[in-house]
């Protein structure tokens, strides 16, 4: 069947998977950073539930309350002045209450934040996280420049071990928030920070961009695989290698189309011309779950439809359309889902 032909159908399952994801859930850490937040939202919701059920219960008893029976009726001032004095008391305590428990939650709000920041480690795994519109570039900085990994949206890590984050913006502010892992973290242009997590269960975990950033900002998704270390580090061993040889002659003819087409102004593959820097590392593209920054499974369909009109898909990015032939689309298409 012709890719082209199904890229809407891969479309509307793309979306589809993307709704089933486990997108922002704090109530389901799976590091102690998210777990520290999760302690604070617990205690937060409670102090809520508790207030709001006192509130309910105070108007269902005034108005339930419609009518006074005295046996000696008191004169109108001296019935006003203790409502009054009864209504100041109540005041006054309920502020003594509030300012209270709003103190309290302050306090355990910085407990919590510092127990956030609280992780050092000698040995972390190093990864620079750099924000664009709409994507992320993840990068694995070594001291040897031919040991640094460089990917897109999808940041392996290994169980166990922490992480620190280096962050960066290339344009405009982003925020870097998988609810899962910690808590939200500015991405400033011109301005570089730095934040630690430590990841306990194996598993995919969603991310989102929660800074609006433009028009896209809805689809400027990212994916942390956590993965134990002897993965990880099979992983990272392969991100190293320069693009493989194509292995069948569609993907061979698909080379020479992306070498000669506009897609190595912007794209870099090791190994090869393309060297460009403006769009993401495709030297191992087949490798990822998803495309588009997490806007599109990672399929044949898909990524033809990507390939062709990304503007249709999101308005706005930075990818121009190609607007291939039939045969030059198929073999593209092939030629990066050879890169592993």
């Amino acid at each position: 069947m012709n890719v082209v032909g199904n890229s809407a159908l891969h479309m509307l399952l793309a979306q589809a998977a993307v709704l089933h994801l486990d997108r922002h859930s704090i109530l389901h850490p799976a590091a102690p950073q998210a777990g520290h937040i999760e302690w604070l939202y617990w205690f937060i919701f409670w102090i809520l539930l508790a207030v709001f059920v006192l509130m309910i219960g105070a108007f269902s008893r005034a108005a339930g309350k419609t009518r006074v029976a005295v046996s000696h009726p008191l004169p109108v001032m001296e019935k006003d002045e203790i409502a009054d004095r009864r209504a100041g008391w109540g005041v006054g305590l309920a502020t003594g209450i509030t300012v209270i428990t709003l103190f309290v939650v302050l306090v355990f709000s910085v407990i919590t934040g510092k127990r956030v920041e609280g992780l050092t480690s000698k040995d972390p795994v190093t990864i620079q996280i750099t924000g664009h519109q709409w994507w992320w570039e993840v990068t694995y900085p070594n001291p040897q420049a031919d040991q640094t990994v460089t990917t897109a949206n999808e940041i392996h890590v290994p169980v166990g071990t922490p992480v620190v984050v280096l962050t960066s913006s290339k344009d405009v502010i982003h925020s870097f928030w998988a609810p899962n892992i910690t808590g939200k973290r500015d991405l400033l242009p011109g301005y570089s920070s730095a934040f630690w997590f430590e990841i306990e269960k194996p598993g995919i975990y969603h991310g989102q961009c929660a800074e609006f950033c433009g028009l896209q900002h809805a689809h400027m998704g990212f994916s942390i695989v956590a993965e134990p270390v002897d993965e990880f580090k099979a992983w990272e061993q392969q991100q190293l290698k320069i693009a493989a040889e194509p292995s069948t002659s569609e993907a061979v003819r698909g080379r020479e189309v992306f070498l000669t087409h506009a897609c190595l102004m912007c794209h870099t593959i090791r190994g090869t011309d393309a060297g460009s820097r403006l769009g993401p590392d495709l030297t191992h593209v087949a490798s990822r779950n998803m495309i588009a920054a997490e806007t599109l499974p990672n399929t044949a369909g898909a990524l033809a439809g990507w390939i062709v009109d990304p503007q249709r898909i999101k308005p706005g990015t930075a990818m121009s359309p190609n607007p291939l032939a039939p045969d030059d689309l198929q073999a593209v298409v092939a030629y990066l889902q050879s890169l592993h």
